[in-house]
Parts: structure tokens; sequence; C-alpha cells
């Protein structure tokens, strides 16, 4: 897809109330320090709007992405981070599960996992959850340039079998250097976009 704009519309936080928006949302979910900022970016042809950091955990809002005013990027808070507080990690759970409930755009999310290690309980726990609000979660197997090629098969069966997906749930290797895998998550959003969601 050609980006012609890209802007971060609204950030919400654990009391905000959500947007009413009228265009299509795609959201992205992951533990902290998976890779979501950088693969936002490169999905949006930017070096630095959606903010990377080194310190795990940063991600403390919904952000919403406005893409060529026709969809958005909705970026979740990432979980796990063992530094955050068991009441902030709650709060953050319920913010997650209130934005998957109410969200009457959301046509998609994008779950990442790290496809150097096995899934933590944490991703099981999230990826289940996703699937009990009704959708079904597309996996992006991120920091692939990390890891040789002949690991990439073992690696993302482990991530299969970890996180006991439904059968037929595509697994998506990709990295934010190389780049590879964007085009075939760009398909994925493209198809999803225009899905009416059964009330």
């Amino acid at each position: 897809m050609l980006i012609k704009s890209a802007e971060l519309e609204t950030v919400c936080g654990i009391t905000s109330k959500l947007p009413e928006n009228d265009l299509p949302e795609i959201a992205f979910a992951g533990k902290s320090n998976v890779g979501k900022s950088s693969l936002i970016n490169a999905l949006m042809n930017r070096k630095s709007l959606a903010r990377t950091s080194s310190q795990p955990g940063k991600t403390q809002t919904i952000n919403f992405y406005k893409i060529n005013q026709e969809l958005y990027f909705v970026d979740l808070p990432g979980y796990g981070y063992a530094k955050v507080s068991a009441e902030t990690k709650a709060k953050w759970g319920k913010m997650i599960e209130r934005y998957l409930h109410r969200s009457k755009q959301l046509r998609l999310v994008f779950l990442l996992i790290d496809i150097r290690h096995e899934p933590h309980q944490n991703d099981h726990t999230m990826y289940h959850w996703i699937v009990e609000n009704g959708f079904q979660p597309i996996i992006i197997a991120t920091k692939l340039d990390k890891i040789n090629r002949s690991q990439v098969d073992k690696q993302l069966k482990l991530i299969r079998q970890t996180l006991d997906v439904v059968p037929g749930t595509p697994i998506v290797p990709f990295s934010s250097v190389t780049k590879q895998g964007r085009d075939e998550i760009w398909e994925f959003i493209q198809t999803y976009k225009d899905y009416e969601r059964e009330e």
C-alpha cells in the first residue's frame, strides 16, 4: 500500500474514553519489547512515528494512528513487563479488554511473538483472550533477522504448539530490518479492513 499520510491521532490512557471512530481498525498486541513499534513504523514507511524504546513497557496507552484517511492502526499496551507493578499490569489488561469488547470498528488483531523464544504464558493467555473476544488473531513472528534460516521452521512450529493456536492460523515471519513479511501483512490488512463484523 502506498502510504500518503500517517499520523498519531488519539492517545487513550487507563481512564480515557475510547474514540468513536468510523474507519476500520487494525490492532497490534504483543509483549513488551517484541517489536510492535518497529513493525508499525515499517508498515507505515516511517522511521519513528510509533515510538520505539530500549525500555520495555514504555507503551502504556492505546495509540490510534490514522493511515491514508482510510483506516487506523491501534497500538495496544505491551504486556508482561516484569518491572511494572501487578496493579498496573491489571489496569493495562482491563484497558485492552475494554478495547476488544467495545470497539465497533475493530476488524483484525495481530499478535506479535518474538521468533527467537518459546512463547511465554502471557502470550498464551493473550492469544486465547483475543479468541474468546471473537477474533481470530494472525500471529507475526518478529525479529526474523536475529535467527538463522535453518531455525525458522522449528521456531514457527514451537510458536504454534506453545500457543495451541486454532488450526489454519497464519503465522507471518517478519523482520523490521529486511522488511521480510511486510507485503504479506499488508495483504491481510487489505483483506480484513473491509469486513463488516457481526454484532
